[in-house]
């Protein structure tokens, strides 16, 4: 028996940016007595049918973007007499639709770091059961990445995970639903002994690959003392804490690792924590703006951001602090106009923001957005060669509508060209050379032409082409620019690397510790 691993992918680039950490997680999971698992990649290459064998049994990771191909190799591998369990966080939404069409056998819902293992077991015994309820594992139980498995110079930037769970609730984001409210964090300590690891295999960049790496505001814990619950203020404390003592031992490492991160954009407010991320090699995040109007924050249940100038000031404050920021905006808002576009565009020039996504609003399974979505129909749901619209996730992606949601003043293909130039714009070669300037070095200015325009090909093009040709003109200009950017990225291995002792970042966080407090109260 083998065990195989696939993360399902239409398109392949043959060198991706950010190695898919679930992977490894599992691979970690997995009981050594099943050896180490064979990980698919399909980023990289697709997958070989003919490697899986009657008995083999085949872990799916599906999210709603690749359902469609995931189902796809599921019945390839039971066709082939393999034991097919699917994962995920759409797989987890609707379960029923895996073990339908992905002709599965059996699902696990939520964390996989332990009902993996459960489920393998339970293959060898024969007594697999349908439906494994992960649920959300507490930290200290979280399975770290066996990177020893890692394919050789395939992987641009590698990945670490040090807190999962978001506070927020944006009604275009599960996140919150399916990982909680409640931040679960991991001790510093294994998430050092995790970075190291991939530092001496030759990674300068790394992703913290968490769903918000702000977990506890500033407002946060004045709202708790104001309330007078002393027992939340405790832990809001303790989790903040923690996230100095994490980037006080993260400052320690050398000097020319690179981390990037996500967070909220009310960390702007806090310079304290800016500082201690610049000090930690933590160069840059990407923040959801997602909207510049006031109303367009309010529609998407994010007005706990600011908009317009002052928007643009608290943006500018990540520069200052010397963070680089991906900003995300959301186009196809019902509050959206015609003028919208070119302000979005201003406004990421004049907030200094070094990469830009516009994305357009997409009724994710999962969300807020989506429920009162599916529910606007009521009985009469449109039909795509006999799909509903409200699974437009199993409509092949040539078929597939670009934007799903009705818009008051705008039809769909004027909100898609507009979002579609407002890419080009961004990421002309005059504006990508003018902003790499933030960079000390020509390599390094290199370096941010490549990868602005390798993002731009994989988010941009591929993502929102109307025709065939051009997603296959795309995916062979990524393919292209995927290894000079590979290699501008890559490091020496550093072997003797050794993790920083705890005492340091102790002794770091005591001295910061203080500073905090007038703030906070």
């Amino acid at each position: 028996m083998h065990i195989h691993l696939i993360n399902p992918s239409d398109t392949c680039f043959g060198t991706a940016v950010i190695t898919p950490r679930w992977l490894y997680v599992l691979a970690a999971a997995t009981p050594a007595e099943f050896g180490d698992p064979l990980i698919w990649d399909e980023t990289l290459d697709p997958m070989v049918p003919e490697n899986i064998q009657t008995g083999d049994v085949v872990g799916i990771g599906v999210h709603t973007g690749n359902a469609l191909r995931g189902y796809a190799i599921g019945r390839l591998a039971k066709q082939r007499g393999a034991t097919v369990i699917f994962g995920g966080i759409h797989a987890t939404l609707y379960p029923e639709e895996s073990l339908t069409l992905g002709q599965g056998d059996a699902v696990v819902k939520g964390d996989g770091d332990v009902a993996w293992g459960t489920a393998l077991a339970d293959v060898r015994r024969g007594k697999l059961q349908r439906i494994y309820d992960g649920g959300r594992v507490e930290a200290e139980h979280f399975s770290p990445a066996r990177w020893d498995l890692l394919p050789k110079d395939r992987y641009m930037w590698a990945s670490v995970q040090t807190v999962r769970g978001c506070p927020k609730h944006c009604s275009f984001c599960s996140v919150w639903r399916t990982d909680g409210q409640q931040p679960r964090q991991r001790n510093s300590d294994v998430v050092m002994e995790e970075v190291v690891t991939l530092r001496r295999m030759g990674f300068r960049f790394i992703a913290l690959a968490d769903d918000n790496f702000y977990p506890v505001t500033l407002t946060d814990i004045k709202l708790a003392e104001k309330q007078g619950n002393q027992a939340k203020v405790d832990e809001l404390r303790a989790i903040r804490e923690e996230r100095f003592e994490l980037m006080a031992r993260l400052a320690e490492l050398p000097g020319d690792l690179t981390f990037f991160t996500q967070i909220t954009m009310e960390s702007a407010e806090d310079p304290q924590f800016l500082d201690a991320m610049r000090k930690a090699h933590i160069r840059g995040a990407l923040v959801g703006v997602e909207a510049v109007t006031p109303e367009g924050l309010k529609s998407v249940f994010k007005d706990f951001n600011l908009s317009g100038d002052n928007l643009i000031e608290r943006l500018q404050q990540f520069r200052k602090h010397g963070l680089h920021v991906l900003g995300s905006f959301i186009f196809g808002l019902p509050t959206d106009r015609a003028d919208t576009f070119d302000a979005t565009l201003s406004l990421a020039h004049k907030a200094g923001l070094t990469f830009a996504q516009f994305v357009l609003l997409t009724p994710f399974a999962g969300t807020v957005d989506f429920e009162k979505w599916e529910k606007s129909f009521g009985a009469d749901i449109p039909h795509v060669n006999g799909t509903p619209i409200t699974r437009y996730w199993l409509i092949p992606q040539d078929q597939r509508p670009k934007m799903f949601m009705h818009h008051p003043t705008m039809n769909s293909e004027e909100v898609r060209v507009r979002t579609q130039g407002v890419w080009d714009r961004f990421y002309s070669l005059s504006a990508v050379w003018k902003r790499s300037d933030c960079t000390p070095t020509l390599r390094s200015r290199l370096a941010f032409l490549f990868i602005s325009k390798l993002y731009r090909q994989m988010y941009a093009s591929t993502g929102m082409a109307t025709d065939s040709a051009r997603r296959s003109r795309s995916n062979k200009w990524a393919r292209w620019l995927a290894v000079p950017c590979r290699k501008l990225f890559q490091g020496k291995p550093m072997p003797g690397l050794q993790v920083p002792p705890r005492h340091v970042a102790t002794i770091a966080a005591a001295v910061a510790q203080p500073s905090l407090l007038p703030v906070i109260r």
